[in-house]
């Protein structure tokens, strides 16, 4: 079953086998829960609801809260109109949310459910409280990827919250991307290290990476609250970490509020995380400290030092577009050959910024967006590869072609600690290196002969 895959490639122009992508709500609800406070909403039927909160749950190993319109056969004649002005009282009155972030699915979609108008009657009949908050963002499945799933919800919580003053409040705005709670836990520590005051929206750190005390919280203490949303539009900047997700929602703030924005990839690997703290130095106008070039340099020492066990070693990357993209740059820094390089969501800006990073070093390289693991695995077949990089999709071509598989991206489902450590920032780049380092070296050790079964490597 898992080695149905040929080597010869046919056109296939209607068809997406094993595609490196899920749909937008999932991203939309997982942006959701970075605010505090917020209870997200699916504006759709009760099976969609329960997939995107799987899916979540699957990755994320902590329970996710959310509510659906629940629709019926009626609701798809009629419209959801009569459900989501009712479930906005019952979760008022029932949970008690400070925030409601409705997002659409395919059927609502499709029926063309005017949300906001759904919203405006529901707290003229008073079926929202005063002090609270309803926003919402479009995500029908059938376009994007649960990547623009993220992206169009938090440029709609900027949208609908965010607010000028007209008196700067020195601090920093960070748009993080879709990356984990270790991972926006790793921004704000090195944010720390560098002395600079931020809003990170969303945050989910203090969300989906509670520890275990014996009480349940369902709005746990993290997230981002609305009160500094709101502030985010007297900011003296803005950071988007991530084209893809990121970017949308900084431009959504500029042209609102005036916030002078910086787009800038993912910090992943050491030009990554360069790139962003120089650029936070730049805008924050500070000296780096001793203490953040002193973790520059010990990913630097251990490049070197392992550099013999990575030094052209064939890659193949899938995933999610802005880590796909840090990924590669990291993949060149460390000397090595990033051959296949695959994301699920559209756009035509993954090729052209791969091939600006790959191919002056490696010509023969393939990539593609709105690709598939199908294909990437034909491509495999054809010209093996050392390494793979992606996501627990991935795990079945590893097995089939025994390759070393390093989980990296969304989801990962069968295994448990990637929430906790980031891959971001030179902490997370030392991470990367040893993971990649230790599974080429542990199939080594499994599959050569007796007398190069060495101690010392």
């Amino acid at each position: 079953m898992l080695d149905g895959t040929t080597a010869e490639i046919k056109e296939r122009s209607a068809l997406r086998i094993n595609p490196a992508k899920t749909c937008q709500p999932i991203g939309a609800m997982y942006a959701a829960l970075g605010i505090h406070g917020c209870l997200p909403h699916s504006h759709g039927s009760q099976g969609c609801c329960a997939y995107h909160r799987s899916q979540l749950t699957r990755h994320y190993k902590e329970p996710v809260m959310a509510t659906t319109s629940s629709f019926t056969e009626g609701s798809a004649v009629f419209g959801g109109m009569a459900n989501l002005t009712t479930a906005l009282q019952n979760i008022f009155s029932i949970y008690n949310p400070d925030i409601v972030a409705i997002h659409t699915t395919c059927l609502s979609e499709v029926i063309g459910d005017d949300i906001p108008t759904i919203i405006k009657k529901a707290r003229e009949e008073g079926k929202v409280p005063e002090g609270k908050y309803v926003i919402h963002t479009n995500t029908p499945s059938f376009v994007g990827s649960h990547v623009t799933g993220f992206s169009n919800m938090v440029a709609s919580i900027i949208k609908y919250l965010a607010e000028k003053t007209g008196k700067t409040n020195d601090r920093l705005n960070i748009i993080p991307g879709y990356v984990d709670p270790s991972d926006m836990k790793e921004i704000k520590r090195l944010l720390g290290m560098l002395n600079v005051s931020s809003i990170i929206l969303p945050d989910t750190s203090g969300v989906l990476d509670t520890g275990l005390d014996g009480n349940y919280a369902m709005y746990p203490k993290g997230g981002t609250t609305v009160d500094n949303i709101k502030s985010m539009g007297d900011s003296f900047a803005t950071l988007a970490l991530g084209h893809f997700a990121s970017h949308a929602a900084a431009t959504q703030l500029e042209n609102k509020c005036n916030v002078p924005a910086g787009f800038l990839e993912l910090p992943i690997g050491l030009t990554g995380t360069d790139r962003f703290i120089n650029a936070v130095r730049q805008y924050a106008t500070i000296d780096i400290p001793e203490s953040v070039e002193e973790e520059r340099a010990r990913v630097i020492d251990l490049m070197s030092d392992l550099h013999q066990y990575l030094h052209k070693k064939r890659v193949a990357i899938a995933g999610d577009p802005d880590h796909v993209i840090a990924m590669t740059q990291f993949l060149v820094d460390l000397d090595m050959e990033p051959v296949y390089v695959v994301t699920g969501t559209p756009g035509q800006f993954f090729e052209r910024r791969i091939n600006e990073i790959v191919k002056s070093t490696l010509p023969e390289f393939k990539a593609k967006q709105a690709g598939d693991l199908f294909e990437m695995h034909q491509w495999m077949k054809q010209k093996p590869v050392d390494l793979i990089i992606g996501n627990s999709y991935c795990k079945h071509i590893a097995r089939v072609e025994n390759i070393p598989l390093i989980r990296f991206g969304f989801p990962i489902m069968d295994r448990g600690t990637h929430r906790l450590f980031p891959t971001v920032g030179y902490a997370g780049a030392a991470r990367l290196i040893n993971e990649m380092v230790n599974a080429l070296l542990d199939k080594k050790d499994r599959e050569c002969e007796e007398q190069w079964f060495e101690l010392i490597q």
